[in-house]
Formats: structure tokens, C-alpha cells, sequence
């Protein structure tokens, strides 16, 4: 097994295969509650510490930001340090964080959250080349299974913040999920060791570093799962307010969030099974972003409906990051293209998901109407749905000149994938 991005052919044995398993999936169970166990204290949080409603706008945002600046340089550590190890840093700096920002000062409480966030994109980044590695034959299920248990804790953060809260305070809310995290970066530690032995993985030719960026394939894999995300944070962050200003009571309201996030879950782990068993995945793509476009138009033209709308929602943006998710494997040659891609969509993609709610917000609070900002993510469906096909079409991301050893034929494809630039 390579210290670096692990690109050499799987060779482990059955043991080390089912450590490696445990410990993805401790790992995916650690990437969603940090984020998703704020939004629910935060009122606290700006009462203990005197947050002015910007400060707790940047502390909501926060880790959205962190995403898609640690994303991009997470590649760099794990060739340096090996993906076994770097896993296994994330997830201390993760719990670090968890721990930190509990502390009695503002000035933790943020970097806390910075190394929280560090330490899920990290993850983040490095969930699609282990799979691609240790199990490249399961590609589908195991992405669905990721997905799952991503939403699954993400859900669980989110539903267990308040009750945490009453029983010892939003310390024990936010600090509850240190203990898991601290449970997986144990797991990862003889992982990392092991891949200490192996000799290192040269770094990447400049010229190939290069062309991953001037890759049309690449770029629109970032376009779609940024869109992807943009429309998901976008909807969740303002859909209660919106839905309260159209008669809705807040309780209600506020639980259309959840609704949300709970039809995403069976979904986050069937449609990866499909899209991996499919050579071309545009029939899925033009499905779900035709989805989102009707939720939009019905949310434009007859918000009384929300619930209906609240379904597609939850459907469409259910559907269409593990597609995003999965195309980073399908599309990729080896493991290390997979790092490299999962990094350069996912800091690209996160950063551009962080404009959504801001520019929502403000088109809504200058305009002083709804209907502005709903109009403004149909027009962004349009370079959804392109980058998405572009994407979804059958090929691969070539960031250097093809060799037969590094151009294996995909497992799950009925015929060599074509090279695609």
C-alpha cells in the first residue's frame, strides 16, 4: 500500500480490508454532526458570548468556508504524510476543535470551529480515494453507504442539539460528538502506521498538476457539486423563514428542514448503487436537476403548498450530491486522481455553495420579497444541469499522458471508459 495516495493496486489482506471498512465508516459518522449541531444552539451561543447577528452569521457560515479552503490543500498532506495518516490527523484536529470551542472565550469558540471544519474537509476529501483503493469493486454501495451515515449523524446532531441542551447546557451539545471522533482517529492510528512502512508516492509532474485544472471534465464535475450544494444550503438556511412568512407556524416550519434531511437518507445510499451500475449517468442527472426546477417553479407560484414542494426538495437535493459524490470515483483512473479531483470539486464546489445563502439573503432583504431570490436558483439551474451532463457523460479525467497500467478498466463499466480531457 503506498504512503502517498495510495495508486498501486489493491494488496491487502482480508483483516486490513475489514479495519479499513470500520474505520470509513467511523469516519463518515464524524463528518456531518460538527456542522449540523450549531444552527440549533446558536441562540445560546450568541447569549453566552455576546454574538452580534454578523458574528453569528460568519460563526453559521464558518464552516462551509473552512470546506472549501482545507479541501484544496488536504491532496498536498495526504501525498506528503500518506491518506492513512492524514485521515488520522483529521480526526484529531476534529475532536481538538469539538473540545476547544466549548471553552469560556469567544476566540475559541471560532477556532474551534475553524479546526472542526479543517478536519471534515479533510475527511471530506479523502472518503472516495479510500474507497477507490481498498474496494474498487464496491465503489456504489460503499459510496451509498457513506452518503447514509453522513446523513444519518448529520440528522442525529441535529434532532439530539436541544435535548443535549437541556440536560447539561449547549457544551454538552456541541462537546458530546468529541467522543466518537476521538473513537475513530484510534481506529485510523494502526492504519496510518502500516502505511508509514510503504515507500512514498512521488509528487505529481507539474505539468500534471496543471492539467487537472485545464481539464474541462474536471471543472464541470466542480461546477455540479458545487451547484449541487449551493442549492441544499441555500434551501435549508432560509426555507423556514420563507415558509413562516407564507402562513406556516414555526414548529412546522422549522421541521421542514428535517423532513428534508430524513428523505435524503435512503437516498443517499440507493442512488450511488444505481449510478455506479450505469456507464452514463446523464438520465439521472437530468432527472434530479428537473426535480429542483420543478420544487423552485412551485415554490414561486404556490408556496401554499410547501409540503409538496418540501418532498421534491428533499429528493432532488437527496439525489444529486451522491451523484456528484460518486461521478468523482467513476471519473477518475486510479486513487490518486481521485484525491487530487475530490479535493480540487470539493474546495471549488464548497466555496462556491457558500455564496448561496448570503446572496439569498440580501436579494431577499433589498428587495423585501421572496420571489426575487427563488428566481435567482432557477437561473442557477441552468449551469447546474450543463456541468452536470458534461460531467455524467462516460469518461474519464485524464491529468497526464495515459498508461496502460494507470488506465485499468473500470469495474463496474461495460467496456473501457474513453479518456476525456
Amino acid at each position: 500500500m503506498d504512503k502517498g495516495d495510495m495508486t498501486s493496486p489493491p494488496r491487502i489482506t482480508r483483516l486490513t480490508a475489514l479495519w479499513t471498512l470500520i474505520g470509513l465508516v467511523l469516519l463518515t459518522l464524524n463528518l456531518r454532526a460538527a456542522i449540523t449541531g450549531i444552527p440549533p444552539v446558536l441562540g445560546q451561543l450568541q447569549d453566552t458570548f455576546g454574538l452580534t447577528g454578523v458574528e453569528a452569521g460568519v460563526l453559521a457560515t464558518l464552516p462551509e468556508l473552512c470546506l472549501g479552503i482545507f479541501s484544496a490543500l488536504t491532496p498536498v498532506l495526504a501525498r506528503r504524510i500518506g491518506t492513512q495518516a492524514a485521515i488520522t490527523v483529521a480526526l484529531v484536529v476534529l475532536t481538538i476543535g469539538l473540545l476547544l470551542r466549548v471553552l469560556p472565550a469567544q476566540t475559541a469558540l471560532f477556532t474551534g470551529t475553524v479546526l472542526a471544519g479543517a478536519g471534515i474537509a479533510t475527511g471530506n476529501v479523502l472518503v472516495p480515494a479510500v474507497i477507490k483503493h481498498a474496494f474498487p469493486r464496491h465503489v456504489g454501495p460503499l459510496t451509498g453507504l457513506a452518503m447514509m451515515l453522513m446523513s444519518v449523524s448529520g440528522a442525529a446532531a441535529a434532532g439530539l442539539a436541544v435535548p443535549l441542551d437541556h440536560m447539561g447546557g449547549w457544551r454538552l451539545a456541541l462537546a458530546a460528538w468529541a467522543a466518537p471522533s476521538l473513537i475513530a482517529a484510534l481506529v485510523w492510528c494502526p492504519l496510518a502506521l502500516r502505511g508509514r512502512k510503504q515507500p512514498p508516492e512521488p509528487a505529481p509532474a507539474r505539468a500534471e498538476k496543471g492539467a487537472l485544472l485545464r481539464s474541462p471534465l474536471a471543472w464541470s464535475i466542480t461546477v455540479f457539486m458545487g451547484m449541487t450544494s449551493l442549492m441544499f444550503y441555500t434551501l435549508t438556511a432560509w426555507l423556514p423563514q420563507l415558509m413562516r412568512d407564507h402562513g406556516y407556524a414555526p414548529a412546522t416550519a422549522g421541521m421542514m428542514n428535517s423532513v428534508i434531511i430524513i428523505i435524503g437518507i435512503p437516498l443517499g445510499f440507493v442512488v450511488p448503487v444505481v449510478a455506479a451500475r450505469l456507464r452514463d449517468q446523464r438520465p439521472l442527472v437530468l432527472g434530479v436537476v428537473t426535480l429542483m426546477a420543478i420544487g423552485l417553479v412551485g415554490l414561486l407560484l404556490a408556496p401554499q403548498a410547501g409540503w409538496v414542494w418540501v418532498a421534491v426538495f428533499g429528493v432532488a437535493t437527496g439525489s444529486a450530491f451522491p451523484i456528484a459524490l460518486t461521478l468523482l470515483n467513476l471519473r477518475s483512473p486510479t486513487a490518486a486522481v481521485t484525491a487530487r479531483l475530490s479535493g480540487m470539486a470539493q474546495s471549488g464546489g464548497y466555496l462556491l455553495a457558500a455564496t448561496g445563502p448570503l446572496t439569498f439573503g440580501v436579494l431577499h432583504s433589498v428587495t423585501g420579497d421572496w420571489k426575487p431570490s427563488i428566481v435567482l436558483l432557477l437561473l442557477l439551474v441552468i449551469p447546474e444541469l450543463i456541468c452536470g451532463l458534461l460531467a455524467a457523460r462516460p469518461g474519464l479525467v485524464t491529468p497526464s499522458p495515459p498508461r496502460p497500467e494507470d488506465h485499468p478498466e473500470h469495474p463496474t463499466a461495460n467496456t473501457p471508459a474513453r479518456p476525456v480531457r
